[in-house]
């Protein structure tokens, strides 16, 4: 079900989605192409009861209504070799660094959270720390961000 938090949390992604773009030398209406795509990329968490496969069922619906970027949504969360894109990578690297609140919290408090919510040796969390290894070897990483707590850099 999407709750308020989900929604600030998709709204936050397109957000940084276009953050990431602008730096990319991305067109403006690439740009709002990235928004939209951010704001729908959980819509599936509306029609599962845990949120497992949203991304498939959100994809399939987006797919069924003609989204352009429909593959984008049934892929994320995830490195694949069955389906690649700029956008695609985009949408993985902006996810990973915005809580569950819609905050921009940078990699290593994403995957702190991920790990207090799912386990250390849980299997989303051993895929959410592949998906930045990727980033950072595609140059999706543009600038380490300081950590206000710690003042670790990612």
């Amino acid at each position: 079900m999407m709750d308020k938090d989900r929604l600030n949390h998709s709204y936050a992604v397109g957000k940084k989605m276009v953050e990431i773009g602008k730096k990319r030398g991305l067109s403006e209406e690439e740009l709002k192409d990235l928004f939209v795509l951010g704001l729908n990329h959980d819509i599936g968490y509306e029609y599962t009861i845990n949120g497992e496969n949203h991304n498939i069922v959100g994809g399939e619906l987006l797919r069924k209504n003609g989204f352009k970027y429909w593959k984008e949504v049934y892929y994320h969360g995830k490195i694949t070799n069955e389906y690649n894109s700029l956008y695609l990578d985009i949408l993985n690297c902006a996810d990973m660094q915005i809580d569950k609140y819609g905050q921009d919290v940078g990699f290593t408090n994403r995957l702190k959270d991920i790990e207090s919510r799912y386990g250390k040796d849980s299997v989303v969390l051993k895929r959410c720390i592949e998906m930045v290894k990727y980033f950072k070897s595609k140059n999706l990483i543009f600038e380490e961000k300081i950590e206000e707590k710690g003042m670790e850099k990612e």
